[in-house]
């Protein structure tokens, strides 16, 4: 309730108190109920400033459970990217040994079968690897070691990629390392 409406809540009830009493009522009576009135106002008044309290701190808590929520999510992230960045270099050392394998080589299959659950394994967890030949070069995605003239490519362009990059969900773990068409 608004002051406005309390205070003319109270002198609607000592009105009606006043007419209501009998006129050889003792002003004792009377005295204690305009007393008992008074705290009663005051005790709706503490009441709504308790309730205003509370609201505000189950606010706070509630901010500060999703602020803890996403902090949890950036570190998982950003341990698991730091993970990667220690792994991708064991998978592009096997592709690089899978491309000067024996075709019949018993041992280049095993290697072969070693890379595709390694990659599966990246894949189910949101690892995906960054498409980069022939589409135009973005910085945010590549990384330049070698501009070249090619009349086979538009400028701009990549020519080749020379290590894979990869993301994680939408965040880049490692960009891809890759010639460019001048």
């Amino acid at each position: 309730m608004t002051e406005k409406k309390k205070h003319k809540h109270e002198e609607e009830v000592k009105e009606a108190q006043v007419e209501s009493a009998p006129k050889g009522e003792d002003q004792a009576q009377v005295a204690e109920i305009e007393a008992l009135t008074k705290r009663l106002a005051e005790a709706e008044v503490k009441a709504a400033e308790y309730k205003d309290g509370w609201q505000r701190s189950q606010a706070e808590f509630v901010n500060y459970k999703n602020r803890v929520s996403r902090d949890n999510e950036l570190t998982f992230f950003t341990m698991k990217g730091d993970l990667l960045k220690k792994v991708l270099p064991i998978l592009d050392d096997l592709e690089r040994a899978l491309t000067n394998r024996i075709p019949g080589d018993a041992w280049a299959d095993g290697i072969e079968l070693i890379v595709r659950k390694f990659q599966s394994a990246l894949e189910k967890d949101g690892v995906t690897r960054i498409e980069a030949e022939g589409k135009p070069f973005d910085p945010n995605f590549h990384e330049a070691i070698s501009h070249e003239p090619n009349p086979d490519v538009e400028s701009g362009h990549v020519i080749a990629v020379v290590q894979n990059g990869y993301m994680l969900g939408e965040r880049v773990v490692r960009p891809a390392l890759v010639r460019v068409a001048q």
